[in-house]
């Protein structure tokens, strides 16, 4: 059974959410701010964590920034504002997704369901015994293992699927929306905003010189590429 960590500091939004979850035969645990998310998070195994952003005391920003430090179980960030600034800034301390309130329910668990698939097949479900390299990059796609240059790298479970896609055609182009309809199987809706800040991380992983990438590149008006070095 996986466990669920909601964050929020509204009691109402916790209770609709425990709600939804237990229907579908999650275990939830409950904080109201980001200081007891993380004491909970020390104490439990959690498997993905539903965290608000605007909350008294330690905010979900900074939570899920101290989250990273030590757990790369996907987050989901829940956030009352619509401006794309604060989609990008969570997205950019280590979330993986978001919704905005109000929100539909069953699109939250939708999106639950996608990342702990993911983190399930990360975690070590086998798929495919063949290991993709591409520039000192060697994904063991069977261990869930990722190495450059020989040294073990962590990724989140959405870096993880986004460094798949590349290394699995390396050369080919792909643009923003095609990243997002493949690695989050959902309509690319919000892929301007969200795919880019998930690049930057991992040319952050993956470079020696993120600004100057060898390697994660741009084409300019289409999209992102794997240099292929083997040609």
């Amino acid at each position: 059974m996986y466990t669920i960590l909601i964050c929020d500091d509204e009691p109402d939004i916790r209770a609709a959410l425990r709600i939804y979850l237990t229907g579908e035969g999650y275990d939830v645990l409950e904080a109201g701010t980001g200081d007891r998310a993380l004491e909970l998070m020390a104490e439990r195994e959690v498997h993905l964590v539903l965290m608000d952003i605007m909350m008294p005391g330690m905010d979900g920003m900074t939570a899920t920034a101290k989250l990273r430090e030590t757990s790369n179980v996907p987050v989901i960030l829940i956030t009352a504002k619509s401006e794309d600034n604060d989609k990008i800034l969570g997205l950019t301390v280590g979330a993986d997704d978001y919704v905005t309130k109000p929100f539909n329910p069953l699109e939250v668990l939708a999106r639950v369901r996608a990342q702990l698939r993911r983190y399930a097949q990360l975690g070590g479900m086998a798929v495919k015994n063949t290991a993709l390299v591409c520039g000192g990059v060697v994904m063991d796609d069977e261990a869930k293992r990722v190495t450059l240059h020989g040294e073990e790298i962590a990724l989140t479970p959405t870096e993880y699927d986004i460094l798949r896609l590349l290394l699995q055609n390396p050369g080919k182009v792909f643009s923003s929306r095609e990243i997002y309809s493949q690695v989050w199987r959902d309509e690319p809706l919000s892929a301007e905003g969200t795919v880019p800040v998930h690049i930057r991380h991992l040319r952050e992983k993956l470079e020696i010189d993120p600004a100057s990438p060898r390697l994660l590149k741009v084409v300019w008006g289409k999209g992102y590429k794997l240099e292929d070095k083997r040609k």
